[in-house]
């Protein structure tokens, strides 16, 4: 915690750099943490959208609203959304973000997400529980926070909608997804979620949010855990996709 706190005060009192770019910032930024130029260089997610992952469609896949992963096996969640492409500003600003500790970055990155569910008018008045896929105790502990659960709290209290920080419990320490192979990644995450207040999932609608949707295994795994104690509709928002 004293580690995120220097951290963050480090970042907003001091002469600023931009966490993306690293250079210093002169004419601007957002929320003093990014400039201006990178901002403009966020990779936005376009239609049209797989109806599945969320992901852009390329032409050849348009006809069906499917992308060929998702046509090979279909997710447990109901429908996945992101407003950015994994790559460029937004992957640098997501490690600083996740792994150094930039827990602030929530705010402005928050927003993307809230941006794109307003551009795309995503059903947010049919939503009951806003809830964050969940670290294993041993990497919160190692990590300090939850990305997910940051962006959750944003998202919801934007909405006025209800945060459910503990509804789902990560079981296992499992390896991390970014060193696996797809198939590895479906392997890696099963029966690694249990819900800890099954009564707030019966009939709830339900909006899971991750920072990164990848092979959509997590989401898909923690959806699917999610359905099984009851829950009517799962979507999940991730920043990037």
């Amino acid at each position: 915690m004293f580690r995120r706190l220097v951290n963050g005060l480090m970042d907003i009192i001091y002469p600023r750099r931009c966490l993306a770019c690293k250079n210093k910032i002169a004419f601007g930024a957002i929320d003093n943490l990014v400039c201006d130029p990178c901002w403009a260089k966020v990779e936005k997610n376009t239609p049209p959208f797989c109806h599945g992952c969320g992901r852009r469609l390329d032409k050849k896949s348009i006809r069906k609203n499917i992308c060929p992963s998702c046509q090979k096996s279909w997710p447990s969640f109901d429908r996945a959304f992101s407003p950015c492409v994994y790559t460029g500003v937004v992957k640098e600003l997501i490690h600083e973000f996740k792994y150094r500790g930039k827990d602030h970055l929530g705010l402005p990155l928050s927003r993307l997400m809230i941006d794109f569910i307003r551009e795309y008018n995503l059903p947010m008045q049919y939503i009951d529980l806003v809830v964050p896929v969940p670290l294993h105790a041993a990497k919160l502990r190692q990590r300090e926070f939850n990305q997910a659960e940051v962006l959750a709290l944003h998202i919801a209290r934007e909405f006025k909608k209800e945060p459910m920080i503990d509804l789902l419990r990560r079981t296992r320490h499992t390896r991390t997804q970014t060193e696996l192979e797809p198939r590895e990644r479906i392997l890696n995450v099963k029966n690694s979620f249990s819900v800890e207040k099954k009564s707030a999932v019966k009939g709830a609608n339900i909006l899971l949010i991750d920072d990164v949707l990848t092979t959509g295994a997590t989401s898909s795994e923690a959806s699917g855990v999610l359905k099984k104690e009851g829950a009517n509709i799962v979507f999940v928002l991730t920043l990037a996709n």
